[in-house]
């Protein structure tokens, strides 16, 4: 009896939205983390600084969500810009542009008497060809419409998510300098598990990744504290 075996490739394809997660949550739990230790360095309330929490949440979130927005916004554009030029070449010098369609198979060892007839097929269906053009020549692929607005909440929710993490504890405990030992805690351990999943999706060693994140996010904390204590 023979058996057909079956080849299942498994690949990751949500990187966009990672990359959102990674951008809002480092930040959401690095910032506010940093200005909690640095406020408590200068011996303000516990009510100043999870209002100055709050406030720079709040900010930090929007501020973070635009520029996701806008970055997003932007590859629209520059992906629109770029088809709208090929759309021109294959139009204005169609011999030009089936040239670079051979140059590209010629980089992949392929015979003329091979590129010949590919060549042919790809050029007559101008939609396929300037697709073709965008991603092979150019290296582009079409952006999502809904990338943007999914962009920006995002970011916006993760960096409210990981700000909340250093900021709880000043909101149930009353001592600064105790509701700053419980944030250290609490936030070196956010900061590594999030290093560590972060790892995981992005091809990284998790372990690695991190100690990493809690070694940026904790020098981050202690320059901060180190500074107001100062001035």
């Amino acid at each position: 009896m023979s058996h057909k075996l079956l080849h299942e490739e498994k690949h990751f394809t949500s990187t966009e939205l990672v990359r959102d997660i990674v951008i809002g949550m480092s930040d959401g739990l690095t910032v506010p983390f940093a200005l909690a230790a640095g406020l408590t360095g200068a011996a303000v309330s516990t009510s100043i600084i999870v209002t100055a929490g709050f406030a720079e949440i709040a900010a930090g979130s929007i501020a973070m969500g635009l520029g996701g927005y806008l970055a997003a916004r932007t590859d629209n554009e520059h992906y629109e810009s770029e088809k709208q030029r090929e759309i021109r070449e294959t139009i204005e010098i169609p011999e030009a542009e089936e040239e670079e369609v051979a140059k590209i198979f010629r980089e992949y060892g392929l015979s003329e008497q091979h590129i010949a007839p590919i060549v042919q097929a790809v050029c007559s269906d101008r939609n396929k060809w300037v697709d073709f053009m965008m991603k092979y020549e150019l290296g582009l692929d079409e952006p999502d419409p809904a990338r943007a607005f999914r962009s920006a909440a995002t970011i916006a929710v993760s960096y409210i998510a990981g700000g909340m993490i250093p900021l709880s504890p000043y909101i149930f405990v009353n001592n600064i300098f105790t509701a700053l030992i419980v944030s250290v805690i609490v936030t070196l351990i956010a900061l590594f598990v999030f290093g560590y999943i972060k790892g995981k999706f992005t091809g990284l060693k998790p372990l690695r990744s991190g100690y990493q994140t809690i070694l940026i996010g904790g020098l981050a904390a202690v320059a901060a504290f180190l500074i107001a204590g100062f001035i």
